[in-house]
């Protein structure tokens, strides 16, 4: 391609998108560890206890949830951050997914389980 095309080598790949980027001899690698350290510094949710399981076991989410109503603008921030994040972390899938279900209209208990995946 450098015979057809004006370029340079700038090396290899280190970090894409906020994705990080390890090439090795045993193969490449990607994480997240910056990005996913972020995210409780920008929710304020920095000394927060970690904890086994993104979702609560036998949770009943629901669109017609009498809780507080919150903002939607945070919730959707919020939400769309974990959404990335399962690029490199499918752990996270199922409880994200579970999640974006309620990005119209979010209250309290929505917040919270968002807040438990952090």
């Amino acid at each position: 391609m450098t015979e057809e095309f004006e370029m340079t080598d700038i090396g290899l790949m280190a970090y894409y998108l906020g994705v990080e980027v390890k090439q090795r001899k045993d193969g490449v690698f990607i994480t997240q560890e910056h990005y996913a350290k972020e995210i409780p510094k920008k929710f304020k949710m920095e000394d927060c206890k970690p904890i086994n399981t993104p979702v609560e076991c036998g949770i009943k989410l629901s669109k017609n949830d009498k809780e507080e109503k919150v903002n939607p603008t945070l919730y959707k921030s919020l939400v769309g951050s974990l959404r990335y994040l399962t690029c490199t972390r499918p752990d996270i899938l199922y409880a994200t997914g579970l999640v974006s279900r309620y990005m119209e209209n979010p209250t309290t208990t929505h917040v919270k389980a968002a807040k438990r995946i952090l």
